[in-house]
């Protein structure tokens, strides 16, 4: 009877460690992270793309929802190698690194203005550079002669307004210790406020001062053939993403090769310095 017990028992048990080796290899294939990024987004159907659309001429949401902008169509050129369509999903520039490192993952990479930096290296990954960046300022256009160097911004009369979160915020804290900071919480906003003089600077890029300046003959740059510094942007996604990666560098390479990157450049009124 004891030694029947025993086998039953240990029959039990077996049975039990079948179950759960089962149900693990089971919940290991029906996982999607646990699948390369190319072969869920292809699965998908659809590349979601996370974006901030407050950045002229690299992201911006229209009021009908449309996106459009140098990023956003180098985003439908990656969707188009990959074969799927696409879905923009607005981040923010403070909650930019939550959003890309978030679980349940919110979108497959971030694009549109966002610079290549070692911080973001360390705990990201970033595409190869797509276009050159560098920070400058807009201004009146009737102040234009005031400002010839950073030195001339960093006044205490001199009131400088940037966007909560990024690096122009950070740029701003570091390099202008005299100068009030005017954080204003949309950065779409903030060029028509200097122009209307509710501030006198607005700290920006390269890539953003041009369009202003066409679009609105009370701003200018007077800067922008000096940046006070020198970068490039590239797209953002999270760590284990490499294959998704080669595809987006893949694809910045051939459009270098080809002209579309230059033809894009030319299209918003960019510098083109590759």
């Amino acid at each position: 009877m004891q030694q029947t017990l025993k086998l039953w028992m240990l029959a039990a048990i077996l049975m039990l460690c079948g179950t759960v080796s089962f149900a693990s290899c089971s919940s290991n294939e029906d996982n999607p992270s646990d699948k390369p990024t190319i072969e869920r987004i292809t699965e998908r159907g659809t590349l979601l793309v996370g974006t901030t659309g407050d950045y002229r001429p690299l992201s911006y949401k229209e009021a009908d929802g449309n996106f459009w902008g140098f990023g956003i169509e180098l985003a439908g050129k990656i969707a188009e190698r990959l074969g799927v369509s696409i879905e923009f999903v607005q981040t923010s520039w403070p909650t930019l690194t939550a959003d890309v490192l978030a679980e349940p993952q919110t979108f497959d990479f971030a694009i549109g203005g966002i610079t290549i930096t070692d911080a973001r290296k360390e705990t990201m990954l970033m595409s190869d550079g797509y276009l050159c960046n560098g920070k400058t300022i807009l201004c009146r256009a009737s102040e234009a002669d005031r400002y010839k160097s950073l030195a001339d911004i960093d006044r205490p009369e001199v009131r400088v307004m940037v966007n909560p979160g990024g690096l122009n915020e950070k740029f701003a804290l570091a390099n202008l210790t005299h100068a009030q900071i005017i954080v204003h919480e949309k950065n779409e906003e903030i060029p028509s406020q200097v122009a209307e003089g509710n501030a006198d600077v607005m700290i920006t890029e390269i890539t953003e001062a041009p369009w202003y300046v066409q679009n609105d003959p009370r701003l200018a740059a007077p800067l922008l053939a000096a940046p006070f510094t020198h970068g490039e942007i590239g797209v953002l996604m999270r760590k284990g993403q490499d294959d998704l990666l080669a595809l987006v560098n893949s694809v910045v390479a051939q459009m270098k090769a080809d002209g579309t990157l230059r033809q894009l450049h030319e299209k918003y009124g960019l510098v083109y310095g590759y």
